[in-house]
């Protein structure tokens, strides 16, 4: 089994919403939870990796067959809806 941490790992597309939520609750801990450098170092460490996994999800489709790139430049093109 490879780790996130390796180059030569590629995770399935159902695991973005888990990436994203890792990503998210490290990001909490850095900001509410006093740690000494070396346990701030190694959470860093997991954020650049989980920033490095939803990177590569970028561009593993979707059931639809879009890439969450596709989808994503699709939403900036639409027009504004009227308020």
């Amino acid at each position: 089994m490879a780790c996130a941490k390796c180059s030569f790992y590629v995770p399935k597309g159902s695991s973005r919403a888990q990436a994203i939520e890792g990503k998210a609750n490290l990001l909490c801990m850095l900001q509410e939870v006093p740690l000494t450098e070396d346990e701030r170092a190694a959470v860093e460490d997991g954020v650049t990796a989980f920033g490095r996994l939803l990177e590569g999800l970028a561009d593993v489709a979707t059931p639809d067959g879009e890439t969450p790139r596709q989808l994503a430049r699709d939403r900036e093109r639409r027009p504004e809806p009227f308020a």
